[in-house]
């Protein structure tokens, strides 16, 4: 078993002892040198001659090796890189030693070359092994002053490294600046020739920073056309034996003309824009049709040479959109006296067709993918809204969809309420551009004459023409005004029979696309839709956690935060205080009084409460006349503090009734963990035998579990 298990090693062994050679090398020298070997020519003998030729051996090894790596696209590793340049750095120094300080500049050259090729710790590694190759020739040499030569190299070899480390790495960065430069200036070249063809809309503001999915079909359209046009071209150059045969296309404005594509036997077709109204071309494009021109004395109005050569004949076909738009000029020419015929202008003219072909094909495919890419975002949009849990998230969720569908520069979302009998509008969210006046996101404006509330009113999306028709027109109120704006449309958001708000979108841009619109008020709807769930769903939330008649959490809700914060506090050992409260006497106010009075009590009490308490309390009605405050963070003390400002703020309210005025006081029992533990039946139980302690004892009164185990009760001086 061992014998069979040894095989498979041999072949490592035999890799592992050729990977070393060189090393191995490196080391023998270095030993060699320090026992002052390789002194001259006239002290070398044959342990010198081995060691060099084991050297070379290694050099080759590691020179093979790293062939092989590249040929196999391997990743040069960094032992490669060491094994390399310390066999140099070994040759080197054995050339130095042999032939005296004069040959030290050849370290120098070495140096540089390896700082330059390697990797960065692989130079400074070889930088620290040559320091120490230059320790052993230069210090164990003769003379008395070879501490200041090996102080001498040390510091050249230090900036030789340095040196042409910056210098490669700022010609590697200023290669690689020159390489964007250029990757840029042809994408923008792209973008010029896109607009030219129509592709994309003379007055995009997109930038092409890198080659995103939408640049890469751009760059494929632009090449599609340009394939098809330099085909034509050469059609054209063989079939009709032109001197120039060219594409001239006007520019995004209309009013020059660039030279596209041209085969010429001349080096003087002007290739920067011209003026399209001038010479021949400019009466093609002004008649919209073919021209033919001959002349033995050559012929003026050739504007598309920078020094016309003497063209002698001419023809020129405009190439024309189906709509009637001319898009540019298909020109051949020729030096002598061959006037143009009929067959060649048809000829001429089927290849504009089909250049013109080429551009529709590839604007077509371009608006198709530009339609999907629009519908995608616009599903998604849809999906966003549909998991929207609550408002809030229903409003980002509008506004971050809107503004990618239509790249709108202002949305806002309004909501329509009831407010003591008013109708109010308040702008739930917005983003975009600034405005004027006071600030808009948060803010309750009236039922007026503005666009927003008329669109609530009416239930129909506003304005119906462009806003530069009514610049005085109130968008939201007088006080707000929106800068900076081209367009603006509000729709509805309505649910069934009912609006809850709208939807406010704007651009800089002078029109919005219908199609965006169309998009835009499907998503209102969705956004309407998505108000109201949430809206319902926070209701029904609302209604299963809080009591109905006090606004206060329900018994059920304060048992759970009852748990939630026992838990916590349990955990980092934090005080937390309870408090049970009743109203004294309570059972007789209903006597009295009648219980919708009883009820007015309840609620009284519990907006003092409410307002009584920290924001950090949990207030609860616990049930009846009762209610349960969980105080985190607080000890007896301060529980008792609070409870006495809620009951003095009870005691002193006074409620109206049919009968006169009626006043109330309260009882109040306080337990506190840890002091008295963190089991919450525990605590209630305590807090309520504190509760009843105080009513036993003269009622309208705060009482701890301190107090009531010491037979003590707080005496409470009644004002008046």
């Amino acid at each position: 078993m061992n014998a069979l298990s040894a095989v498979p090693l041999m072949p490592k062994l035999v890799r592992h002892a050729i990977r070393s050679i060189s090393l191995l090398a490196v080391f023998l020298v270095f030993l060699r040198l320090a026992r002052g070997g390789f002194r001259g020519l006239d002290t070398l003998g044959w342990t010198d001659a081995c060691l060099v030729l084991f050297l070379l051996l290694g050099l080759g090894v590691s020179a093979w090796r790293r062939l092989r790596r590249n040929a196999l696209g391997s990743v040069i590793e960094l032992r490669d890189d060491l094994e390399l340049g310390g066999g140099l750095i070994a040759t080197a120094f054995i050339v130095v030693a042999i032939g005296g300080a004069a040959l030290f500049p050849l370290i120098y050259l070495l140096m540089a070359f390896l700082v330059a090729f390697l990797q960065r710790n692989a130079g400074l590694t070889l930088l620290g092994v040559a320091l120490a190759f230059d320790a052993l020739v230069t210090l164990g040499g003769p003379g008395s002053s070879n501490g200041a030569a090996f102080a001498t190299h040390a510091l050249f070899l230090s900036l030789f490294a340095g040196m042409y480390h910056v210098v490669l790495s700022a010609r590697i960065a200023a290669a690689r600046h020159a390489e964007s430069g250029a990757v840029q200036k042809r994408i923008k070249e792209v973008e010029e020739r896109a607009r030219t063809f129509r592709l994309i809309s003379s007055g995009t503001q997109e930038s092409f920073s890198g080659m995103n999915q939408d640049e890469k079909w751009l760059v494929a359209s632009v090449k599609e056309i340009e394939g098809a046009v330099g085909a034509a071209l050469e059609v054209a150059e063989t079939a009709l034996r032109t001197h120039t045969c060219a594409t001239f296309l006007l520019d995004s404005d209309d009013r020059g003309l660039k030279l596209h594509d041209c085969r010429s036997a001349s080096d003087r077709v002007q290739r920067e824009r011209f003026n399209a109204g001038e010479g021949i071309i400019g009466g093609v494009l002004k008649r919209r049709a073919p021209v033919r021109m001959n002349s033995l004395n050559g012929l003026k109005g050739i504007t598309y040479y920078e020094s016309a050569p003497a063209v002698q004949a001419v023809l020129a076909v405009p190439i024309i959109e189906a709509g009637g738009l001319v898009r540019g000029v298909l020109v051949a020419d020729r030096v002598t006296n061959d006037p143009f015929s009929d067959q060649d202008e048809r000829l001429l003219t089927t290849l504009a067709g089909e250049v013109l072909r080429a551009i529709e094909v590839e604007r077509v495919m371009t608006y198709i993918r530009k339609s999907r890419d629009e519908k995608d975002r616009f599903f998604r949009a849809i999906e966003e809204l549909n998991r929207a849990g609550n408002p809030e998230q229903v409003f980002i969720a509008v506004l971050e969809s809107a503004r990618q569908i239509a790249s709108l520069d202002f949305c806002a979302v309004t909501l329509v309420s009831e407010v003591e009998g008013k109708r109010m509008h308040r702008v739930a969210r917005m983003t975009g551009v600034t405005t004027g006046g006071k600030a808009l996101e948060g803010q309750y404006f009236p039922d007026n004459n503005g666009l927003v509330a008329n669109v609530v009113r009416y239930g129909a999306p506003l304005p119906g023409r462009d806003i530069k028709a009514m610049e005085r027109q109130i968008v939201f109120d007088e006080e707000t005004q929106i800068k900076g704006l081209g367009a603006l449309k509000i729709f509805p958001l309505t649910a069934g029979d009912r609006i809850l708000g709208t939807l406010v979108v704007g651009s800089r841009k002078k029109v919005l696309d219908p199609d965006v619109l169309r998009m835009l008020e499907v998503m209102a709807i969705q956004a309407a839709q998505a108000v109201l769930r949430a809206q319902l769903f926070e209701q029904m939330e609302r209604m299963a956690t809080t009591d109905g008649l006090t606004g206060l959490l329900n018994h059920r809700t304060f048992q759970s935060k009852a748990d939630e914060h026992l838990a916590q506090a349990r955990r980092y050992q934090r005080k937390l205080s309870l408090i049970l409260t009743d109203i004294d006497h309570f059972k007789s106010v209903n006597d009295t009084y009648g219980h919708p009075t009883g009820d007015a009590v309840l609620r009284g009490v519990a907006k003092i409460l409410r307002e009584k308490a920290r924001d950090t309390d949990i207030v609860a009605r616990y049930g009846g006349e009762e209610f349960a405050i969980i105080m985190p963070e607080t000890d007896a003390k301060g529980a008792l503090v609070i409870a006495e400002r809620i009951r003095e703020a009870v005691k002193a309210e006074v409620f109206q009734t049919e009968m006169g005025p009626l006043k109330v006081t309260l009882s109040l029992g306080i337990s506190t963990g840890p002091d008295h533990g963190y089991d919450k039946q525990h605590l209630i139980d305590l807090s309520d035998q504190c509760l009843y302690h105080a009513k036993r004892n003269g009622r309208n009164q705060s009482v701890t579990v301190a107090q009531m185990q010491g037979g003590r009760k707080l005496q409470v001086a009644e004002a008046g």
